[in-house]
């Protein structure tokens, strides 16, 4: 990214050509080879539940343990499964993400500390 991401004529960093670099694109495929699995296992399992609710009535008013319905759990286990998405992703993310993205920020930054 070192004459990329240089404009020739005021040295201002061209973020074009930072976005368009491999090492950006590496990080954007990385994120979304995290986020769309888990997101379209999401919106299944919550088209499930809705589709479970609205059709099948009777399963999801089965009675488990004294009040507590299947319907009740399932639509608990879509909070807990939210929260369970998250957690993984601020890992992911922590983990696999942001030292990337702090490499290419660290390097805009001296790029444009020398402009």
């Amino acid at each position: 990214m070192s004459d990329q991401t240089h404009a020739d004529s005021n040295r201002e960093i061209d973020y074009i050509a930072v976005e368009q670099s491999p090492r950006f694109q590496s990080l954007k495929r990385t994120q979304r080879s995290f986020i769309f699995p888990l997101a379209v296992f999401f919106l299944l399992w919550y088209f499930a539940y809705v589709l479970l609710a609205a059709f099948a009535p009777e399963f999801m008013g089965q009675r488990v343990w004294g009040d507590i319905t299947i319907g009740l759990l399932l639509g608990l286990g879509q909070f807990v499964t939210t929260f369970g998405i998250t957690m993984a992703y601020v890992s992911f993310a922590n983990r696999k993400l942001d030292p990337l993205a702090t490499e290419i920020r660290e390097e805009l930054e001296k790029a444009q500390g020398h402009a």
